[in-house]
């Protein structure tokens, strides 16, 4: 199986945070899943953690390389820029990351590479992967509560986006 390209500085185990989820589902391919991740205003139609997305380049609700965006997730305002978006093609997984951040003195300074990767698999079945390392003083915060929010969160999130998905094909 393929894995998450990482940035220096990001590397998990060496950063402050890590959280990593997965999900493989039969029946369903990356070309199913990935209008789900990459089109913004879908997203809380099944997250409920994200909320205000908008683009400050004028592009949009399409996320591409380069474009600049904010949403708010976890209670934290996020600015964020697509580092990496390459869509589904036969024999090579899709790949979105990005990098953002929380503004803020050393107490609030967050920031975060978060990169998801669907890869289709033998027998009808399709992988998707999402994980996000974390720097900054939230980021040792969120490390250790318990329940951690961000297991849970992107729980929801890999969940919802099968959810979509497994809709659409029901039409």
């Amino acid at each position: 199986m393929n894995s998450i390209i990482w940035p220096d500085g990001y590397l998990p185990g060496f950063s402050d945070n890590f959280a990593s989820n997965e999900v493989i589902e039969a029946d369903l391919s990356c070309a199913d899943i990935w209008p789900y991740l990459v089109n913004t205003d879908v997203w809380p139609t099944y997250y409920s953690n994200v909320a205000d997305v908008r683009f400050h380049d004028g592009s949009g609700p399409e996320l591409g390389k380069g474009a600049r965006f904010r949403f708010t997730t976890f209670g934290f305002p996020v600015e964020a820029e697509v580092t990496e978006c390459e869509p589904p093609r036969p024999g090579a997984p899709a790949r979105l990351a990005w990098h953002g951040w929380v503004e803020g003195d050393a107490e609030h300074r967050l920031d975060v590479h978060h990169a998801w990767l669907i890869e289709d698999l033998p027998q009808g079945r399709v992988r998707v992967l999402t994980q996000e390392t974390q720097n900054g003083q939230p980021a040792l915060d969120l490390a250790v509560a318990v329940p951690n929010p961000m297991i849970n969160g992107h729980q929801e999130w890999l969940v919802g986006l099968i959810f979509s998905a497994r809709n659409a094909q029901a039409v």
